[in-house]
């Protein structure tokens, strides 16, 4: 791939597009980060706009767009972030890679599968990055376990499951989210996706599927849950409950091997402290035996810094001119999960990933 890097002594020169709750996420890691500078904005309030470059931005010759199309004609930028609600990814995205700059889309990475197939495209087109907004992957807890696992920490991996969930707010069907045409899907789109990609970080590839998507509470045309089991092709399971309907915040994310267990609680903030267990099945002359595990609990307090983390990593890959970790074709395969999911609820069977 021939990677367009255009930055001027070093320093990335970012646009975003979408000023609400993600785009000013992202935009103060930008202005603490001494190897990028946010140079343009861009939201249907021009407002909001305003008040980001002003906050964040760095430097003189930065401006706040309302229409995003001017923004990429006349700013010189070499990153672009999609931060807008999930209809308006992929145009955005192409757009912006098309005149030959980065992208950081947030997940899903458009609406469904078709969409982010054409995203991850054009970006290999036109000799440019594109990554999905994957930051689970760079929690702290969810990093030191993927450590444990690929260094045997736990043995062969047979099972993994997952629940991750909120109860909504007041007003919430008649939010973006919960428009089937704006945002391709409910609950299994909006968390599940995350849950997928994790899915697939610690396991890889996935050959069916098998799942649920029913609507509870929630007087809105997408699901409020979804309940879903992949499987690899060598018989491992990964079985997911997203929710919209728990009414606490919840995050739980076990995995079970041969040696031991992995058990993730929390991300933070309402979901509460990020917490480990590490379980040890106990052994006796090189054998396991019955018996209660030895278990070790890591907390990993302070804020939130899996938005840093997971910039510091794409601004490196695009350095090193290589894929970054939770790639725009990483978004792709778990669109297709979903897609899948989707399927099997809709028609009531088992689904091979390799229909979607």
């Amino acid at each position: 791939m021939n990677w367009l890097i255009s930055m001027d002594r070093g320093i990335i020169k970012v646009g975003i597009v979408g000023c609400g709750l993600i785009g000013n996420k992202r935009a103060a890691i930008i202005k603490d980060d001494p190897s990028s500078v946010l140079c343009a904005t861009s939201d249907v309030n021009i407002i909001n706009a305003d008040a980001m470059l002003r906050q964040f931005g760095g430097g003189d010759g930065g401006h706040a767009y309302r229409d995003w199309q001017e923004m990429l004609k006349k700013q010189e930028l070499d990153v672009v972030i999609v931060a807008t609600p999930n209809k308006y990814l992929k145009k955005i995205s192409l757009w912006s890679m098309q005149r030959g700059r980065h992208v950081l889309c947030e997940k899903p990475l458009g609406r469904n599968a078709k969409e982010s197939g054409r995203m991850v495209k054009v970006a290999q087109e036109n000799g440019v990055v594109i990554k999905t907004g994957f930051n689970h992957r760079h929690h702290p807890a969810i990093w030191k376990a993927h450590e444990l696992v690929v260094s045997g920490g736990i043995g062969p991996i047979y099972f993994i499951r997952c629940i991750y969930g909120h109860g909504g707010r007041p007003g919430y069907e008649k939010e973006w989210r919960a428009s089937k045409d704006i945002c391709g899907g409910g609950e299994l789109l909006d968390q599940g996706v995350h849950v997928v990609d994790l899915f697939r970080w610690f396991l890889g590839d996935f050959e069916e599927a098998f799942g649920y998507t029913p609507t509870y509470f929630w007087k809105m045309d997408v699901e409020d849950n979804a309940f879903a089991v992949f499987k690899t092709a060598a018989g491992q399971i990964a079985s997911m409950h997203t929710c919209w309907t728990q009414w606490k915040n919840r995050f739980t994310f076990e995995i079970f091997g041969e040696a031991g267990y992995l058990i993730i609680e929390g991300l933070g903030g309402s979901y509460g402290p990020e917490k480990l267990t590490v379980g040890k099945r106990p052994k006796k002359d090189r054998e396991y035996i019955g018996g209660i595990p030895d278990e070790e609990v890591i907390i990993f307090d302070g804020p939130d810094m899996s938005w840093d983390l997971e910039w510091k990593e794409f601004v490196q890959a695009i350095q090193e001119s290589r894929e970054p970790l939770g790639s725009g074709r990483d978004g792709l395969e778990a669109n297709r999960l979903l897609a899948a999911v989707y399927c099997s609820a809709k028609e009531h069977r088992h689904v091979k990933i390799s229909e979607v």
